[in-house]
Order: structure tokens, then sequence, then C-alpha cells
């Protein structure tokens, strides 16, 4: 036992603000329904993902370093994103679970660690000549396989936060103002063919009511309209724990996943729903200040792959609550109900926390 306990390698400053962030979305779940399910499901997956934290920490992750190990794991994930278009489960048209019996598994998310890892076991061999442009076409490769899968699923959302951590890994590690730019007309070509030929009609509703909600309140913008409302009606100090009307009385849809900043924000008003922000950035300052003091290049932009993936999900979450970003269904990490991004989310923290505890760089 003692054994075990000296390999545990808890980061309380990682692990404390995380919890508080698990916990505020489960007391806003409780307050939803009289048989409380997504409450008890949702304490069974922070309780399980806890363990998984805590084992991750006892690992010496080192290995992930080398070729011969991280290359077969995104080769697997890759398979199994594969698999998942021919025989997962479908829902609302999308193609993103493993139905296991009343448990379901959502491999995109465990996707977008495997990216950070690929990229940053890529770029931490090659940080001197990243300019190269060779070097930006091999890591978009990576990137571009995992993107399409998670695309064709369709995950919009899901495939915008992985061209979202290689871009910004990229810029990280030192691009080029010209190949910036010619990435940048890249981005615009790109959309403008999703938009002519790839995205679905309902997709394109979802972008023209983010342009201008207003214009169908009972069809595409009814989700971001409901939204808008949770959020200003909670208005200084909110309504109070179960109080929450628009959530209360399901005005206000997907409360539990992609909308529990709305619902947090209805019941706790704008005092709340800073202190839950505040967290959300001591969380992400600790994850970057880790990646700053990282002794090896492989370590730090892991570290700065996990707080750009978390930025992006905590920024498009809330801002498409508040109207900012059109409807992506992507969650608040820790916060929105589900076990698989859950499990994923613990499980980075738990290597980086390992990462820190035996590395031996510089200590703060």
């Amino acid at each position: 036992m003692n054994k075990f306990l000296d390999r545990v390698k808890i980061d309380w400053h990682l692990f404390v603000p995380a919890l508080v962030i698990s916990l505020a979305g489960l007391v806003t779940m409780n307050s939803f329904s009289g048989e409380n399910y997504f409450f008890f499901r949702q304490s069974l997956w922070i309780l399980v993902s806890l363990i998984v934290y805590i084992l991750a920490t006892t690992v010496d992750w080192h290995f992930l370093r080398r070729t011969s190990i991280i290359v077969p794991i995104f080769l697997g994930i890759s398979l199994v994103l594969v698999v998942l278009l021919a025989a997962g489960s479908t829902t609302r048209g999308v193609v993103s679970w493993f139905q296991f019996g009343s448990l379901a598994f959502q491999p995109s998310d465990l996707a977008k660690l495997v990216t950070i890892l690929i990229l940053a076991k890529y770029f931490s061999r090659r940080h001197i000549e990243i300019k190269a442009i060779r070097h930006i076409i091999v890591s978009s490769v990576y990137a571009l396989i995992i993107f399409l899968l998670v695309f064709l699923q369709p995950d919009f959302g899901g495939a915008m936060v992985i061209f979202g951590i290689w871009l910004s890994l990229v810029l990280v590690s030192g691009m080029s103002k010209k190949h910036l730019a010619f990435v940048a007309i890249l981005g615009v070509l790109i959309s403008a063919g999703l938009w002519l030929f790839v995205f679905e009609p309902y997709q394109k509703a979802r972008i023209i009511s983010f342009v201008n909600p207003m214009a169908d309140v009972r069809g595409a913008g009814y989700n971001a309209y409901q939204s808008m409302v949770a959020v200003g009606s909670g208005q200084m100090f909110g309504k109070g724990i179960g109080q929450g009307s628009q959530s209360k009385l399901q005005y206000l849809p997907e409360y539990e996943t992609d909308f529990i900043f709305a619902a947090f924000a209805e019941e706790w008003g704008f005092v709340g729903t800073t202190l839950l922000l505040v967290f959300a950035l001591l969380l992400l300052f600790r994850i970057i200040n880790s990646a700053r003091y990282a002794p090896t290049n492989f370590e730090s932009l892991f570290g700065l792959g996990l707080a750009i993936m978390f930025s992006i999900h905590i920024a498009v979450n809330a801002g498409m609550n508040v109207g900012l970003v059109p409807v992506t269904g992507i969650t608040f990490p820790f916060m929105s109900y589900g076990g698989s991004h859950l499990l994923t989310e613990w499980f980075a923290l738990g290597v980086l926390s390992s990462m820190k505890g035996r590395s031996a760089g510089p200590r703060f």
C-alpha cells in the first residue's frame, strides 16, 4: 500500500479546480428531474473518473515519447473511428457512439487526446526546423486523418476542435508568416467548399441562426434563443438551485450536456458564473504553467495541447450558450453530462500530473 501511495502524484492545483467544475455540473443536474437520472449517473462517472485520475498519476508516461508506442496508438484510434462509421450507433443522424447496453462510448473524445500526443511527439523533435513547409504538411496529415473520420460521423464541432488543436500547436511551434498566410487562404477555400458541397441543411441553418437567431426562433434558432433567455434570467445572483424555470420546465433543451452552462447561469447568476469561469481559468493557468516549466519539449507541447483543447471547449460551449458562436454540440469540460469526455479529461490531467511529478526539471 505504501509503495502504491508513493507512486501517486496528485497535482492539487489541477485536481481542485477540475473537481469544483465537475461538482458545479452535478449540482445543476440535480435540480432538473424528480428522478435525478442524470445526477446519479454523473455521480458514478465522476467517481470512476477520479479513480482513473489517481491511477494515471501512478504511471510514468514518458514512454509515450517513443515512436514505437505513439504511432500504434494513433493507428489504433484511427481504426476505431473507421469501425465506428461502419458499426456505430446512430443518434439524430450522427454516428458518434458505440452502444454497449445502457453504456455509450464516444471515441472522438479520446481521438482529441491522441491527436495532441502525436503532434507533441512530432513537433518536439523538429522545433528548430518547424518553419520548413514539409513539417507543416506532415503534421497536417496526422490531424487530417482524425479530422475527416470525426467530420464524417458527422461531428462538425469535434472536427473543428481537432483542427484548432493542430493549428494552435503549429503556431506555438513557430510557423512563419508566409506559411500562416497560406494556411489562412487555404482555410477560407476549404470553408467555402464545405458550405457549398459538404454542409447539411441543418448545419447551414445553425450558422444562419447564429447570425440572426431571431429569424427562426421556433426552428433552427430555438436552442440558442432559449439558452440566452436562461442566461439573462439569472441576473446577478441567480434564481437558486432547482429554481431555473427554463430548465425545470424543459424550455431549455440538452440542459445536461450542450447547455449546462446556461442552466448553471440561470440558477447561480452572474456572480456564480464568474466564479465558475475563475476556476476554469485557474485550471488553464496551471496547465500552461506546467507546460511552461516542463523539462522536455514533448511534455511542454502536451500541456499546451491540453490547454488548447480545454480552452476551445470552454470558449465555444460558453459562447454558444450566450449566442456568440453557433450551436455545435461541444461539451463544457468536466461539467457537461457524459462518461466518455469526463474519463478522457480526468485521464489527461492524470497523465499531466504524473509527467510533472516525475520530471527532473524545474519545480514551482
